[in-house]
């Protein structure tokens, strides 16, 4: 390898059926975790943490039928954060699936999980 690591992620896709829930969901919950606007255009946006960046994107090339957890492909994301994140999450209509006391597991309005691991 050459130079020095920036880390393991570079950025994370996720492909949505309503861009505008998404960002109003997602949106105050990646603030919350220090996360900053990064990139915007007519079907998507992106958050930027960092050298890694999140985009929600509501693609012309996406096949319809929702994202469902419990299928092949992504089940979760999970992410360092705080109370204040799960708290961000749950204002913006997030619902509680499992709260653990280390970890919380939230849903979104799309059938997206997010597991914030409480650092604090």
């Amino acid at each position: 390898m050459s130079g020095p690591r920036r880390g393991f992620i570079h950025h994370i896709e996720l492909w949505v059926d309503d861009l505008v829930l998404a960002e109003e969901q997602w949106s105050p919950v990646l603030l919350a975790l220090g996360c900053l606007p990064f990139q915007s255009w007519d079907a998507g946006r992106s958050w930027r943490l960092g050298d890694s960046y999140l985009v929600l994107e509501q693609s012309p090339a996406l096949r319809p039928g929702g994202h469902d957890r419990l299928r092949a492909g992504l089940n979760h994301l999970a992410v360092h954060g705080s109370r204040a994140a799960v708290s961000a999450a749950l204002a913006a209509r997030w619902t509680l699936r499992v709260d653990t006391g280390a970890a919380v597991h939230l849903v979104d309005g799309q059938g997206f999980e997010l597991e914030i691991v409480c650092d604090e």
